[in-house]
């Protein structure tokens, strides 16, 4: 038996804070040698962190990534251990992503990334060149003060793998994974028994199944142990990497990281048989046939072995059952890490919430909950980071410590009920229950002296007071009657965020939470400058019906039992005065269901459908409920206020990302904001295909002005402003 420990791990990088990142990748070495593993396993660009972005471009982070590779290397923390660490390289003239392998203080060869990343949220071809030398590795002269340093002149620099005295290790970087031809399939061929994924991989809902498969088909098929390493939390941006560290051996998962965690450094770490690779191996006759006229992966020599004998006080890692969190555990604990990683980074002194009783405002109360629950929980388990963050977040005196989730919640978490004249005692006695449940400081405020105060100026100076539509207005003015609520409860939200620590004789300012979902950001179904307008929003990529079911959840799960009813109320944004015959609904106001919603955002982004595709497809999906007339209404209607409204996404607040139809325009979805919103071409092209389809000469009615009214809630007081 050739028995080989391996340890990959789960690490909490902060990118551009090299500090951090050097004692986290130190941390992370010392636990896997005290576990007596011989190869460690880092993610991808650990070093600078990987969220740099257009700080790649910048000399200074190439060269502080170096400095601190020298650090590391002039120290014992590669003795007897195989360490490969992420960071940008510059050769001649090019930036690659490389993997630097290193052991016994020295590095043995540089491995830069052969397929980057460029698509959704990542744009790896904007910092750096793919590799493409596959058939011989070149020589890579050190940086001088390295070189000096090192007592080491070059280093081989490519494709190609280490070969030990006892087996072959090669790195495949996140990316190249999931490539039609990865590496590991022609690596495999070549000898290669351990392959080494540095990664940065964010979370997506429902997306770690994708992952995990991944590794399984790399080795089910062509054996070998498979080593995964990740980031995971907040890195500086909207996306939160959600670690899932693991080795898969012949297909099985021996050992599996958290996927959400408030931890800096979490290290795996398995036991294998590489012998075990070999009998696979052995067994698969097209494998053996294949492997005896394979293309030749150039290799580096190291006279170090890594295996041990036969040994029966090391157990093996046995198979274990893959852990997946459901989706609303998901939404609970991939924000509720990420809001904690901003909060501790920031500076800030906790995290105020417009709470309206809604169901949107409620999920994010209930995240920044569990949030708080995580917070005392990590700290019950001894992680003294969390700790030390929380008493001084928590502005705790010596000695004292947060031990219940309620009281930490009241030291950090402001809500606050803005009511007026137009909202329900219901959804007011909702929002102070449910504050009580989390435990927030809460403060129930009117704003109606405000609006009428604005109203009055307004009709100062232009003679004239606008109206309600249900009391005579018209949609111009019911339209400006509500965005004036809106817009002051932003305003407002700010100023307490501001004062209120100064108030309560605290050092720092809160946080604003933005409480809008994914649908009403693709509809446009908020005003611009409202209270989606904040500094940060955990829900803004997460569906209505994924909030819904994560209130259902965490009613019982997060013991918030007041979610339960929220979640059974109708959406309404309560900016329309209550009448006997009239109550304002979210989906009356849309003119489209939040479900329907989200088949055309799933469509428009994932699947690249136009108007005309979107119709073809929901033709087959809706055709045995709806007319070809009816579905064509439908598609004409989404795009025509998702045009209207996509100059909302240009100031859209920085949202955790979740869901692969998001519309954030900053970094992910990235369109114009300026459209011809009766689509007169796309729309014509529906309208012939209709009359096709009904046979009908007459077709089917085109609006004739972007602001024309087909269908209910033309009146909708968040279009277009």
């Amino acid at each position: 038996m050739r028995l080989l420990k391996v340890a990959t791990c789960n690490l909490n990088q902060w990118a551009m804070d090299f500090d951090c990142n050097v004692k986290h990748i130190k941390e992370s070495i010392e636990e896997a040698k005290r576990a007596g593993a011989v190869i460690r396993l880092g993610p991808e660009l650990e070093i600078t962190g990987y969220g740099c972005e257009d700080h790649f471009l910048e000399l200074d982070t190439v060269n502080h990534a170096w400095e601190c590779l020298k650090d590391i290397l002039l120290g014992h923390w590669t003795d007897g251990i195989l360490c490969s660490f992420g960071m940008p390289v510059i050769k001649d003239s090019e930036r690659y992503n490389c993997q630097v392998l290193c052991y016994n203080r020295k590095i043995i060869m540089i491995r830069p990334k052969m397929w980057l990343a460029n698509d959704g949220n990542y744009r790896e071809l904007r910092w750096f060149t793919a590799w493409k030398l596959k058939d011989k590795l070149v020589d890579f002269q050190l940086p001088r003060d390295i070189s000096e340093a090192l007592s080491q002149t070059s280093v081989p620099f490519g494709y190609g793998y280490i070969q030990f005295l006892d087996t072959a290790v090669a790195a495949e970087v996140c990316e190249e994974l999931f490539t039609p031809i990865p590496p590991h399939a022609e690596l495999a061929l070549n000898g290669v028994e351990v392959f080494m994924n540095a990664s940065g991989s964010h979370h997506q809902l429902r997306k770690l199944d994708l992952r995990l498969r991944a590794f399984i088909g790399a080795t089910h098929t062509r054996g070998g142990v498979y080593m995964y390493s990740n980031h995971q939390g907040c890195d500086g941006g909207r996306l939160y990497y959600d670690g899932c560290s693991c080795v898969v051996v012949n297909g099985d998962l021996v050992a599996q990281g958290s996927q959400f965690s408030l931890k800096d450094v979490e290290v795996v770490v398995a036991h294998v048989d590489l012998d075990a690779v070999a009998s696979l191996r052995g067994s698969i006759s097209s494998f053996q046939e294949q492997a005896s006229y394979k293309t030749k992966v150039p290799s580096v020599a190291a006279s170090y072995s890594l295996c041990q004998s036969f040994n029966l006080k090391i157990s093996l890692s046995s198979p274990l059952e893959i852990n997946y969190h459901c989706a609303e555990e998901e939404i609970a604990f991939g924000p509720g890490c990420w809001l904690w990683d901003y909060l501790r980074r920031s500076g800030a002194s906790g995290f105020l919430l417009p709470l309206s009783g809604g169901a949107d405002s409620s999920s994010v109360a209930a995240i920044v909950g569990c949030m708080c629950q995580l917070v005392v929980k990590e700290i019950a388990n001894g992680d003294e980071q969390v700790k030390a963050d929380a008493v001084r977040i928590g502005h705790y005196a010596e000695g004292e410590f947060p031990t219940d989730s309620r009281e930490f919640a009241r030291r950090i978490f402001y809500t606050v009920f803005m009511g007026s004249e137009n909202s329900s005692e219901a959804t007011r006695t909702r929002a102070k229950v449910l504050a009580d449940e989390v435990g927030s400081w809460h403060l129930d405020v009117s704003i109606d002296g405000i609006v009428s105060a604005l109203l009055s100026l307004f009709q100062t100076l232009t003679g004239k007071r606008p109206r309600y539509k249900v009391d005579g207005g018209s949609n111009i003015e019911n339209l400006g009657l509500q965005n004036i609520q809106a817009r002051i409860r932003m305003v407002l939200a700010f100023m307490l965020a501001s004062l209120l620590p100064w108030v309560h004789s605290k050092p720092g300012f809160y946080l604003v939470l933005g409480s809008s979902n994914v649908d009403e950001g693709l509809r446009g179904y908020l005003t611009k400058y409202d209270c989606s307008s904040a500094d940060i929003n955990p829900i803004g990529s997460i569906s209505k019906q994924d909030l819904r079911a994560f209130l259902r959840w965490a009613a019982t799960h997060l013991r918030y039992s007041s979610l339960a009813d929220i979640e059974a109320a109708p959406p309404t944004a309560e900016l329309e005065p209550i009448r006997s015959n009239y109550s304002q609904l979210d989906e009356v106001d849309m003119g489209m269901t939040y479900e329907e919603l989200s088949v055309y955002g799933r469509l428009r982004k994932i699947y690249r459908c136009g108007p005309v595709s979107m119709f073809k497809n929901l033709c087959y999906r809706w055709g045995a409920k709806l007319s070809p007339s009816e579905v064509a209404e439908k598609v004409k209607h989404f795009f025509k206020y998702y045009s209207i409204n996509r100059h909302k996404m240009t100031v859209l607040t920085p949202s955790y990302h979740a869901e692969s139809y998001s519309p954030e325009d900053n970094r992910f979805d990235l369109r114009q904001f300026l459209y011809n919103s009766r689509w007169p071409y796309q729309f014509g092209k529906i309208d012939k295909l209709v009359k096709e389809l009904n046979g009908d000469s007459v077709g089917v009615r085109r609006e004739s002005s972007g602001m024309g009214v087909v269908a209910a809630g033309s009146g909708n007081p968040n279009v277009g402003l």
